[in-house]
């Protein structure tokens, strides 16, 4: 949702449907990020929920479409919800550690860089940072 002006992060399976997915996703310590071809910003991987799909399976098949992702691990970390005076939808964040990345699939990112933070420029500037904040702290409880 683009134009989200709102973001909650709430824990797992709080919401029993979702519309979509978010994969942070790092390979040899460093942050991975793509960029449509559209825009000139960096957004996580991930998007629409396809009919059928579990949200586990749609963040593999989003991470491999917008990275090349090959071999990896994944796992969930939370849930969001993001909206506007319009609107509004839930999703599911998962982190992956990819540890192959391929050549980038032809689709609609144009590329992926390593960051070793948050770049400046998010597409989605309302829900990625608070979403990048929630991971870290999983992080840290995942290591301590």
């Amino acid at each position: 949702m683009a134009s989200a002006k709102y973001c909650r992060v709430f824990p797992l399976d709080t919401f029993p449907v979702f519309q979509y997915v978010v994969i942070f996703s790092r390979m040899n310590g460093r942050w991975l990020f793509s960029r449509h071809r559209q825009r000139q910003t960096w957004e996580t991987q991930g998007g629409h929920i396809e009919p059928g799909e579990t949200s586990l399976e749609a963040a593999k098949r989003e991470l491999y479409e917008e990275s090349g992702a090959k071999e990896f691990t994944i796992v969930p970390v939370c849930d969001y919800w993001a909206g506007n005076d319009t609107g509004s939808s839930v999703g599911a964040v998962f982190l992956a550690e990819i540890t192959e990345l391929g050549d980038l699939p032809d689709s609609e990112m144009a590329e992926v860089r390593a960051f070793d933070t948050l770049p400046d420029a998010v597409t989605y500037p309302a829900i990625t940072p608070m979403l990048f904040e929630e991971i870290k702290a999983f992080m840290t409880r995942a290591s301590g």
